[in-house]
Order: structure tokens, then C-alpha cells, then sequence
């Protein structure tokens, strides 16, 4: 089975599949936007920080089997930094996130024409936002359509956080999914339709396809996997002097929860220290705002800087409300750091509630009060659940991720 890889950024969930893909033989191409050779001497005279980005868009895959059409993603990454913000404006923008995965899908559309005729491939896998074009084409080449949803699907969302803007009125503004146009969240659906199957990272992100008003194809849920686990931790102990430590990491939206957790955290004063690392989704949020003030917060580190803060806190809070996923979940749990988190999140299919981590229910600001208070009453549970969660994440490294992927996608063929 032959199969054409489409992403425009490339994470890592999507690099686990290349390479399980290119292990297997079975990789046609991998279309991209941006795609640096990391031995190009070009590349080598570029600033520090330009370089870093860039080289996070490199591939362990032979230049060949790799096609990038780069011109609107580098527009995206260059243009706010020399004040063209409009550039990127929400889907009108030339140079914005839904333009530059349009722009990407037309070119997979045009480049599955021309496979068709010559390399005809078996399979398309493609991402929510940038498969409609290419799904279109597939269709009538007799391609087959596989689609990947990373989170959750729209009309749930709009249903469970519309929930959530009557609950925490003031927070509304940071609830900013509901922006999308009517013409974007019609692509969304057509994209379903057009799949021959689809799969998701969570059990969660499955149950809201329950909301898609059509006939579903088949859904098989593939959980993503844990980066490299830290070879020590140490626990130190909660006491009156030393208070318990937690983190949250994470856009500053209601839908990760962020209201919950200043409210839960309130009523414990001395006892609890809280660091937020995040970006403010909108900047007039005035309770937002006011409740940063009151705690550490951190705007932005690099990635190994995020792992470094899991180390050295006691536990990671994510109480999101919608969820894909929840990557911020698995880094924690292979620093050592066990998570409080929720159903609806990945966490029910990786945590076991009291083992490695917490469980508990989606929009409860008592429920995380309650979890937070379990732990200042009994603070050897971390130390417990935090080794059991470092054993978990060692028996599910990438590249297990991507060979149940690719063996999935064999068997539903």
C-alpha cells in the first residue's frame, strides 16, 4: 500500500507516521509547506533563532520522497515579526493559518492529479483544514481518503463551551473557536463526508463525531505517544515551609479550564504555589489579566524550558473543557510530574485515575478543588502516581505511536 502524507507544519505525531510510514515502504511523498535540509549551507549563515524554527521543519526522510511548497507558511512565520499583523488576519489573510492550509491542499490536489496518471498512490492522509481539495481529487482518481482529526469535532465544541461562556460570562472573550466562518466550518464538514476512514488521538475527540448530522465512516482511535522519559526525579517533600507546586501550561482560554483553575487554587492560599505558562488568546479579558498578577507567569519558553518547568513542579493541572488530546498530559507524566486532568481529554485513555494521575469531570471548578485537597492531605501520592506515570510513558514511546497507525491503516484498507 502506497500512501500520500499531507501536513503543512509537520509536528510530531506527524513525524512518528513518516517515519513509520518510510520504515514500511509505503510512503509515496510527504507534501508539506516548509522543509529544511539541515546539512544546507545556507542554512548555517541564518540568526539563531531563525535557524531553530526552520530546523524544526526537517524530515528524517530521504529530500525526494519530500515536496514543500513553503512561500505562505514563511509569510506566516516572517510578516507579524516586521509588523504586517493584517497578514495573517483570521482566514482572510494572505499569509494566515487557514490560507496557508488551503494553499497546501490545493497543491496536494494538483499533485494527486498528476500521481494519478504516472505513481498512482493507494492512499491520502490528511489533516483537519487541509483536505477537502485533495479529497475531491482522490475521489475521482480512485484514491482512498483518510482523514485525521486532532480535535475534537465543531458542532460539539460549539455545543459543550457555548456551555461554558453562560458559566464564566466574564471569560467569554478567551472562548475564541467560535469565530470560524460558516463557509470554513462547511469545508470541515464536507472533509467528513469525504473520508473513507477517520482517525483521532482520543476516545473524547470520538464521541464528539456523535454530533456530525451524516453517516460516519469507520473511527479508529490511535493515542498519541510520550517523548523521552527523564532518568531521575526527585520528589521533595509538601510542607508548611515548601508548598505544594502546580503548573499549568497551556493558551489562556476557558476552553483549557484556565478560570477553574484560579478559582480551585483561591481558597488554599499559602499552601499552594501556582506558575502559568501560556499565551493570552486575547488581551481584554480583564479578570484574566487580574488573576495573572496574583500568580508566577511565564508568556512563553522554549520547549525544553517547559519540560524543565514540569520537572520541578509537583503537578501539572489541565482541566480542559475540549480537548483532542492534550500533549502537555504526556510530557508531564515523562518528566515524572502526574496530572490532574479531564474526561474530556485524552487522559481518560492513557491515565488510570489514582495511579498515574487524576481523573475528573469536564467543567467542575469543585472537582479540582477536591483533587488539589486529596494531595495536600496525602502528599506522598505524588511521588506515587508521578513513578507510575514515568512507567507508563516508557512503554509508549513515538515510534509505537506511528507503527499502530500504519498497521491500522493496512487493515482498514
Amino acid at each position: 500500500m502506497k500512501v500520500v502524507l499531507s501536513h503543512p507544519t509537520g509536528n510530531e505525531f506527524v513525524r512518528a507516521l513518516i517515519a513509520a510510514l518510510s520504515r514500511q515502504g509505503m510512503l509515496t511523498e510527504f507534501d508539506t509547506t516548509v522543509a529544511a535540509d539541515p546539512s544546507s549551507a545556507w542554512l548555517k549563515l541564518l540568526p539563531g533563532k531563525v535557524k531553530q524554527d526552520l530546523l524544526r521543519r526537517s524530515y528524517p526522510i530521504p529530500s525526494e520522497e519530500i515536496r514543500s511548497y513553503p512561500i505562505r507558511e514563511l509569510g506566516r512565520m516572517i510578516m507579524p515579526r516586521m509588523g504586517i499583523k493584517s497578514a495573517v488576519k483570521h482566514e482572510t489573510g494572505w499569509a494566515s493559518v487557514d490560507a496557508v492550509y488551503r494553499n497546501l491542499d490545493k497543491k496536494v490536489a494538483e499533485r494527486l492529479a498528476h500521481l494519478s496518471r504516472n505513481n498512482k498512490p493507494d492512499a491520502i492522509y490528511a489533516y483537519e483544514d487541509g483536505a477537502v481539495q485533495s479529497f475531491k481529487q482522490a475521489k475521482q482518481a480512485g484514491i482512498k481518503c483518510i482523514y485525521d482529526l486532532p480535535i475534537g469535532y465543531w458542532r460539539a465544541a460549539r455545543e459543550l463551551l457555548g456551555a461554558e461562556r453562560e458559566r464564566w460570562p466574564d471569560w467569554a472573550a478567551t472562548l475564541t473557536g467560535f469565530k470560524d466562518s460558516e463557509a470554513k466550518l462547511q469545508r470541515k464538514d464536507e472533509e467528513i463526508r469525504l473520508a473513507d476512514n477517520i482517525f483521532v488521538a482520543s476516545s473524547f475527540t470520538a464521541k464528539t463525531l456523535d454530533y456530525f448530522p451524516g453517516q460516519l465512516p469507520p473511527v479508529s482511535v490511535i493515542p498519541y505517544a510520550f517523548p523521552p522519559v527523564v532518568k531521575e526525579r526527585y520528589y521533595a517533600d509538601v510542607t508548611a515551609a515548601r508548598p505544594l507546586k502546580l503548573l499549568f501550561v497551556g493558551g489562556l482560554s476557558q476552553r483549557k479550564g484556565i478560570a477553574d483553575v484560579f478559582t480551585a487554587v483561591q481558597s488554599f492560599g499559602s499552601k499552594v504555589e501556582l506558575t502559568v505558562v501560556g499565551s493570552k488568546v486575547v488581551d481584554n479579558c480583564a479578570v484574566l489579566n487580574e488573576a495573572l498578577t496574583k500568580h508566577r507567569y511565564i508568556p512563553s519558553l522554549p520547549h525544553e524550558g517547559v519540560l524543565k518547568l514540569m520537572h520541578e513542579h509537583d503537578v501539572l493541572l489541565f482541566p480542559s473543557l475540549f480537548e483532542g488530546f492534550g500533549l502537555v498530559i504526556t510530557e508531564a507524566m515523562a518528566q515524572g510530574t502526574p496530572v490532574i486532568t479531564t474526561d474530556r481529554t485524552a487522559g481518560p485513555d492513557i491515565i488510570t485515575n489514582e495511579e498515574n494521575g487524576w481523573l475528573i469531570g469536564a467543567g467542575s471548578t469543585q472537582k479540582l478543588q477536591d483533587a488539589i485537597e486529596k494531595l495536600l492531605v496525602k502528599p506522598a501520592l505524588i511521588k506515587s502516581a508521578g513513578r507510575a506515570a514515568m512507567a507508563t510513558a516508557q512503554k509508549r514511546p513515538w515510534p509505537v505511536y506511528g507503527q499502530q497507525l500504519v498497521d491500522a491503516i493496512i487493515h482498514n484498507s
